[in-house]
């Protein structure tokens, strides 16, 4: 072929996209490896031939784990829009587990003994490349169900590529009942090549490092400078956030390879505590919030949910794009919560420096 993977990353660090990073050129190697198989001629000898076991396949795909904003996500949107195939699927993992769940509702009303064959047989239609990122296990039945999905795939010949922050044997490490979901991890070991990455800084965050990440006022500006950095994250691709916790379900529309975008009330006009949060800061990587207001006695709620959401996404150094009606120092000025406010505005500032999320 006239290009491959690594010309293409070659390219963009020589228009300066992106920064020389050793651990991402090592990965290469190993997205090489990928790409050879998926570029097969799909005949009795290619993809036809693995789904019925005449050819073996010794690498069925890649487990890529390493720290929050190393750059995983990036090599696997890289990956994803160069190689070219129709049958390639890219999905954050929430977003993979609801849609899984929505479609076993949809096979157990057809009365059948086990469920997960024809969920297998359902995703092999169109899909050779699964792309699944920030892969978890944070509870056993999620666990089991995507493990069994999981083992019928590479059954099958399916190559997945999936990110996480921890290695197969730190999932749901721990975790009540543990042992329930042991096989399956041992099946990721066995048919993934567990690749450690220990790059050193996100592209995106690199290259956003310097822009501006606070607009006053909410204005026509604020709202296109928003949704060019949302297109820029999203890379066009914009899908549902399901999140549960204690019993309750988050919902958001807008949400794509870990950037999520949404309104002021969308997180503070709900009745949302710490937790809450907390679970949706573990959940993303960057928060686009539009038209926050000033906040007064008038707001109390919202304005006290909002410090709780600049606090949280503080501690877990999470990205912040947000407009609102005014600079930090004038949201809140009047009203008991006008001194704890201060914490939040010192925070909004720093959260505006170039190396914020890296």
């Amino acid at each position: 072929m006239s290009t491959s993977i690594r010309k293409i990353y070659q390219k963009l660090l020589k228009s300066g996209e992106i920064h020389h990073d050793k651990a991402q050129m090592d990965v290469l190697d190993e997205l090489e490896e990928l790409e050879k198989i998926l570029l097969e001629p799909e005949t009795a000898s290619g993809f036809v031939g693995k789904l019925f076991g005449k050819k073996k396949v010794t690498t069925k795909g890649l487990y890529l784990w390493g720290g929050v904003g190393r750059g995983k996500s990036m090599l696997m949107d890289l990956f994803y829009d160069y190689i070219p195939i129709s049958q390639k699927r890219r999905i954050h993992y929430l977003a993979f587990i609801q849609q899984i769940h929505d479609r076993l509702k949809e096979i157990r009303h057809a009365d059948v003994d086990d469920v997960i064959p024809p969920l297998t047989n359902t995703m092999l239609q169109n899909t050779r490349l699964l792309c699944l990122d920030e892969f978890q296990m944070d509870n056993v039945p999620d666990g089991v169900i995507v493990g069994r999905l999981l083992e019928g795939l590479f059954e099958k010949g399916m190559i997945v590529f999936t990110t996480s922050n921890r290695r197969p044997s730190e999932l749901y490490e721990d975790g009540l009942n543990r042992h329930l979901i042991e096989p399956y991890i041992d099946v990721l070991n066995k048919n993934l090549n567990v690749v450690e990455f220990g790059g050193q800084l996100d592209h995106r965050k690199s290259r956003l490092g310097g822009r501006r990440t606070y607009f006053y006022p909410s204005n026509d500006y604020a709202r296109t400078e928003l949704g060019n950095i949302w297109n820029e994250l999203s890379g066009g691709h914009s899908e549902q956030l399901r999140i549960e916790v204690k019993g309750r379900e988050i919902y958001f529309p807008r949400f794509s390879r870990g950037v999520l975008r949404a309104h002021f009330w969308d997180l503070c006009g709900q009745s949302l505590g710490p937790p809450d949060f907390l679970a949706i800061a573990n959940n993303i990587r960057v928060l686009i919030l539009e038209d926050v207001p000033l906040l007064s006695r008038l707001n109390y709620n919202e304005a006290k949910r909002f410090v709780m959401l600049v606090d949280t996404l503080y501690e877990s150094r999470t990205m912040f794009f947000l407009s609102a009606a005014s600079c930090p120092e004038n949201l809140y000025v009047e009203g008991n919560e006008s001194f704890e406010f201060k914490r939040a505005v010192s925070r909004l500032h720093e959260m505006q420096g170039k190396d914020w999320g890296c």
